[in-house]
């Protein structure tokens, strides 16, 4: 008898480890899965067809120092600094305004920017290579150059000319500036 109730105690116990292990792996296996978002204001699939679209226009509208000063003389021309409301104030190129890119809306686009066929330079910290406070070097794929333009030209903003440069904020012909005394380096 003993052996008998060992034996079923054991099959149960087995059974259980055998059941908890093949729900977990299920639970496992949910968790990979894709969630279809039935939410209509997402949507990646055109994020990445309109990028796609945009990377040869890009390509195009890469400037160089020299032809980014020589467009941002030009009357009505905006430079838009995307990083954050900080990081502008410690340092950026002397004209430009700040919209942080988490703050892009059509409202607050078209404040900053009345105009969609205003004339936008942009530019980010991957342009330059001093790598200190405020402009931290980001993965070069996660540079804020590229979301930027895209996001502007989905905005309906399609006359924008990226700074295709890698120099140092200190080079004079950057002609960066501060709002903070403390980091003014011109």
């Amino acid at each position: 008898m003993g052996n008998k109730r060992n034996t079923i105690i054991a099959l149960l116990t087995a059974s259980i480890f055998v059941f908890t292990g093949m729900a977990a792996a299920h639970a496992q296996e949910d968790a990979l899965e894709p969630v279809a978002t039935t939410d209509a204001s997402i949507d990646y699939a055109g994020f990445l067809e309109l990028a796609e679209t945009l990377e040869p226009i890009r390509q195009n509208r890469l400037v160089d120092l020299a032809t980014f000063n020589n467009m941002k003389a030009d009357p009505g021309t905006i430079i838009l600094d995307t990083r954050s409301t900080e990081a502008f104030m410690m340092g950026h190129i002397k004209g430009a305004i700040n919209l942080p890119f988490s703050d892009f809306t059509t409202e607050k686009l078209a404040r900053t920017i009345p105009e969609k066929n205003a004339r936008i330079l942009i530019y980010c910290n991957n342009n330059f290579s001093d790598n200190v406070s405020p402009i931290m070097l980001k993965r070069v794929e996660l540079a804020l150059n590229v979301p930027t333009f895209i996001n502007l030209w989905g905005y309906g903003y399609e006359n924008i000319y990226e700074l295709g440069s890698y120099t140092e904020s200190s080079n004079p012909q950057v002609d960066w500036v501060s709002d903070w005394p403390s980091v003014q380096k011109n």
